[in-house]
């Protein structure tokens, strides 16, 4: 398939509408025992696959793990390289942290982030990521 025959989120509302079911499902698998705060991501990749991610914590903080990377990392060990929609389902429909955002400007900055808040299921915010991390560290091997 090529991946420019897939349609993105934007252009097709049920598809949207079923990126938002797999981050709501996925959400209730999240491992939050420290924070009680589950994040559910849902990742539409350019070959029409859909990757999902739930945060993961860990008593050492910093090894936690987010459901952005969790989704990306699964969608990666499956080949993918390109995206086109990331759906993050929680409570307050906040958007990626900057770890998250730099993760994912290393598979291209056009990616759309929805934005949903979970308890009415309602889309908040649709930006690119290029938007919500502007000026990102891209390439250190370049001049």
């Amino acid at each position: 398939m090529n991946p420019n025959d897939t349609k993105s989120a934007a252009e097709d509302p049920d598809l949207l509408t079923q990126l938002i079911d797999v981050a709501c499902d996925v959400r209730e698998q999240a491992y939050a025992p420290y924070s009680n705060f589950q994040v559910g991501a849902a990742l539409l990749a350019a070959s029409g696959a859909i990757y999902r991610g739930c945060n993961v914590e860990n008593v050492s903080f910093g090894l936690t793990l987010c459901a952005e990377r969790t989704a990306a990392s699964a969608a990666v060990a499956a080949g993918e390289r390109a995206f086109k929609t990331l759906v993050l389902v929680t409570s307050g429909s906040v958007s990626p942290c900057g770890a998250c955002r730099q993760f994912l400007i290393e598979f291209g900055p056009a990616l759309e982030i929805v934005m949903v808040e979970a308890s009415t299921r309602q889309i908040t915010q649709r930006i690119s990521l290029a938007e919500l991390l502007p000026n990102q560290f891209n390439d250190f091997r370049e001049g």
